[in-house]
């Protein structure tokens, strides 16, 4: 009689899925995903960890705390790597297409109205829709606190991670958090009883090491490349492949890099890159895919579609390479006590460097009166209480603020 593994509990992995699973379970989420890379971790814990069971909640925390580390869009990578261990590199390509594709598609039609649609921003449906986005957050924290600060200390690494968020903001201090975390965990922390779960990595670290070895190349050799051989397409893929591959702490920082790449060039007018940022904050997914609009708005003939989804791989291409390469290496090290001990220190810093972001800039950014305050609880309330599925509490809140406000 065959024997059956016992090693690992039931929760720890999914069965391997198929492509068109992990392209309709991203496209899902890249229509109704609001909130910026912090909601759209909550989302994703959500929608994959509670309600899929694609992995356990220690693996999702895991990734976070690998893509947090890495420069380029933390939420996306996170995708890319989920759909990487769920249907290998088909599953990386779908989970970034359903997740990208909806508000790039969205911005590049921008691109071609940016006058008739310039108050998208301000309307009372993208007010709802931030208003559940604190839903969605809290949710995370509180979950995610309950699971990796359960006792004194990795709370205390929590509250201090979140301290030095909220006194000090900015990319370097959450990074710096997380990092101190890592090394509070490693010296006080004991390791999981349990051990981490053992899942064989679905890249080998040859393969690793040769994406590793692109992106340092790409990143080196464009820039030349761009001097010898002057043109527009190949100066605005670089601009856009640096920009990608420099951003650390979270999506909102690529913005001054992108503005110091099209704007000084007269590539894009900053009133025009201005307005697309606006509408950035109106559509979900992630902020990378502001890059499709100013790659529509470069000048012609490089605009328009071509010049949108060119621009889109460029500044999204860093972040696969990074994340895929740096995979079977950080699965390999996450096996090792010390590692475990260092990386609960980190998940109880991103916590509290979630539940900062929380108050700054999630909350104090979508809440301005009592109104705001009243549907933010409903939502979270609905998302806790009643087990609502976030697509149902993100409709409704469209719908409420569109009435309302």
């Amino acid at each position: 009689m065959p024997s059956s593994p016992t090693n690992a509990p039931p929760s720890a992995s999914a069965p391997p899925g198929t492509t068109r699973e992990v392209l309709l379970a991203f496209l899902k989420l890249g229509l109704t995903a609001f909130g910026g890379p912090v909601a759209h971790l909550g989302y994703f814990r959500t929608e994959f960890v509670e309600r899929r069971a694609w992995l356990d909640e220690r693996r999702y925390a895991d990734l976070v705390a690998l893509c947090q580390f890495l420069p380029g869009p933390a939420s996306s990578q996170v995708g890319m790597a989920l759909g990487l261990q769920r249907a290998g590199w088909a599953g990386a390509l779908a989970a970034w297409l359903g997740f990208t594709l909806p508000s790039a598609l969205a911005l590049v039609l921008f691109a071609y109205g940016v006058a008739e649609w310039s108050a998208l921003a301000e309307s009372g449906a993208v007010r709802g829709l931030k208003l559940v986005a604190v839903a969605v957050v809290a949710q995370a924290v509180w979950a995610m606190g309950r699971s990796f600060c359960s006792e004194r200390r990795r709370a205390a690494i929590a509250c201090a991670a979140a301290l030095l968020a909220l006194a000090w903001p900015g990319s370097a201090v959450q990074i710096g958090a997380i990092l101190l975390g890592g090394l509070l965990g490693h010296r006080l922390l004991q390791a999981p009883v349990s051990g981490a779960v053992v899942v064989p990595p679905v890249i080998e670290r040859r393969t690793g090491a040769r994406l590793l070895g692109a992106f340092f190349a790409l990143l080196l050799l464009l820039p030349l490349a761009a001097a010898l051989w002057p043109s527009l397409p190949l100066q605005a893929f670089t601009a856009f492949f640096q920009a990608g591959s420099l951003v650390f702490g979270g999506d909102h920082v690529v913005l001054p890099l992108l503005q110091a790449g099209v704007v000084p060039p007269g590539w894009v007018s900053q009133e025009v890159f201005l307005a697309g940022y606006g509408a950035a904050q109106a559509v979900p997914g992630p902020l990378f895919t502001f890059a499709a609009f100013l790659g529509a708005s470069l000048p012609a003939p490089w605009d328009g579609w071509g010049g949108g989804l060119l621009m889109l791989l460029a500044i999204f291409l860093p972040a696969f390479l990074l994340v895929a390469g740096a995979l079977p290496f950080w699965e390999a090290l996450r096996q090792r006590a010390g590692a475990q001990q260092a990386l609960a220190g980190v998940n109880a810093a991103v916590v509290g460097v979630l539940a900062a972001a929380l108050w700054q800039p999630v909350a104090r950014s979508a809440i301005h009166s009592g109104t705001d305050l009243a549907l933010a609880l409903a939502a979270f309330a609905l998302l806790v209480a009643a087990r609502w599925s976030p697509l149902r509490v993100v409709l409704l809140s469209a719908s409420v603020g569109w009435v309302l406000f």
